[in-house]
């Protein structure tokens, strides 16, 4: 690429309306000139060719993307992984931020992820190594979107709880009980103090515990719930299928007594999600398988905070993602970045609740509730609760009663010694996180 092609995938960001562009931060490690190497990158996720043969136009100027800041952080020997091919030479380690036109792929989430994250962007020439690190969007952008119908605003009217954490209970066993063992165990969960059982994400439209069976037992055993406890419960049913099952078994799951249904959001498509959305009556809950098979590298892939972003634009009303602890690979900075990005004004949206999970019971609810510094989150133990000695309706009121701790500003030991179930809970599971 010459000197004069390279400077037309270049601009100064107060040149260019700050309206009219998505804005994206990118890791990269190229070999050769690291200029030329982004101007590459540009091109290659926008125009490639940008003008035909025998013409003098120039397609950059409105409809390239652009450079608009790079920074060589690291310059060593090698790449950070093995590749492929690669020859010999200096490589370098860099942040680009790139301005790219939205004009190009309109507000179509396929038609956007193939652009910023598609074959231009990961076959760059001499740009084996792209991470996707964040992207933000225009006002204008983000307000073709209709986002979450229900947000955490309408969950909270749902349940009628406002002061405190909305408490999750996975049922378990995840796999092989049958709609009756289901039923009864989500019934135990919400009389203990859940507000929502759910099912678990790899749970399907199984033969041996059918959507149509599961739901309406468990619809049944919600409102009973709610009769002999006097508060609002949820059931949050799988509905996670082929696309063109999806509106079948929304309606379903909901005619049988669901109130909120579970996707898992990258494996069905943003775009599905979408669909559903103008459809739903009931809230959506994502949940984030794949999402670590993108992310967790370092130097490579997507960050889960775009995939956080995409999914509350999407229109899921609650987003379920890793969280603290060893087990889930992720950074305290990722969590609580990822939880930020639900909860922080974007354009006309409304907030989606986060829900951090991941081997979460009584004893790691502080440990959330600090990091996160917010009352607007899902604490969504599994064996927590379903794993309690005491069985579910006990996991759920060791949950209530740490809850209960924390709000007192007593320390959950001694809260322990009045509460049998909370007891237990330390017993069974350690000392808190």
């Amino acid at each position: 690429m010459r000197a004069a092609d390279v400077a037309g995938f270049y601009a100064d960001v107060d040149s260019l309306d700050p309206d009219a562009y998505l804005w994206l931060d990118y890791y990269m490690e190229c070999q050769g000139d690291p200029r030329i190497a982004a101007a590459h990158f540009c091109s290659e996720q926008s125009t490639a060719q940008w003008r035909r043969v025998g013409s003098d136009e120039d397609l950059r100027v409105r409809f390239g993307a652009k450079v608009v800041d790079l920074r060589v952080e690291e310059t060593r020997s090698g790449f950070s992984y093995g590749v492929q091919g690669a020859g010999s030479g200096e490589v370098h380690a860099c942040r680009i931020r790139v301005a790219h036109p939205h004009a190009n792929f309109g507000p179509r989430i396929p038609n956007l992820l193939s652009a910023v994250c598609g074959e231009g962007t990961f076959f760059s020439p001499g740009v084996p190594l792209v991470k996707l690190l964040d992207i933000r969007f225009p006002d204008p952008y983000i307000n073709q979107f209709a986002g979450p119908k229900f947000g955490v605003g309408g969950l909270r009217d749902l349940l009628r709880v406002y002061d405190r954490p909305i408490f999750f209970g996975v049922i378990k066993p995840n796999i092989g009980l049958p709609p009756e063992a289901m039923a009864d165990l989500g019934l135990q969960g919400w009389l203990g103090g859940l507000d929502v059982a759910k099912d678990d994400e790899m749970l399907c439209d199984a033969d041996w515990c059918s959507l149509d069976r599961r739901s309406a037992l468990l619809g049944a055993a919600r409102r009973r719930a709610e009769d002999e406890t006097g508060s609002p419960k949820v059931y949050l049913a799988n509905i996670t299928d082929e696309v063109e099952r999806l509106n079948e078994l929304h309606d379903m799951a909901v005619a049988n007594g669901a109130n909120a249904l579970l996707l898992n959001a990258l494996p069905v498509g943003l775009s599905a999600v979408r669909m559903l959305r103008r459809h739903t009556r009931v809230p959506l809950v994502a949940h984030f398988p794949m999402i670590a098979a993108l992310s967790r590298l370092d130097c490579f892939g997507v960050s889960s905070l775009v995939w956080t972003k995409l999914q509350r634009l999407a229109g899921f009303d609650v987003v379920i993602m890793p969280g603290f602890g060893g087990r889930m690979f992720t950074s305290d900075t990722e969590v609580c970045n990822n939880v930020a990005a639900c909860l922080e004004p974007m354009g006309g949206l409304p907030p989606s609740l986060p829900v951090p999970g991941g081997s979460d019971w009584a004893g790691t609810l502080k440990l959330v509730y600090d990091k996160l510094g917010t009352l607007d989150f899902g604490f969504v133990p599994g064996r927590g609760v379903f794993g309690h000695p005491m069985g579910p309706r006990g996991g759920a009121a060791s949950i209530r009663q740490a809850w209960d701790a924390i709000r007192a500003g007593i320390p959950i030991e001694d809260h322990a010694r009045r509460h049998q179930e909370l007891s237990a809970a330390l017993a069974a599971f350690g000392v808190p996180g």
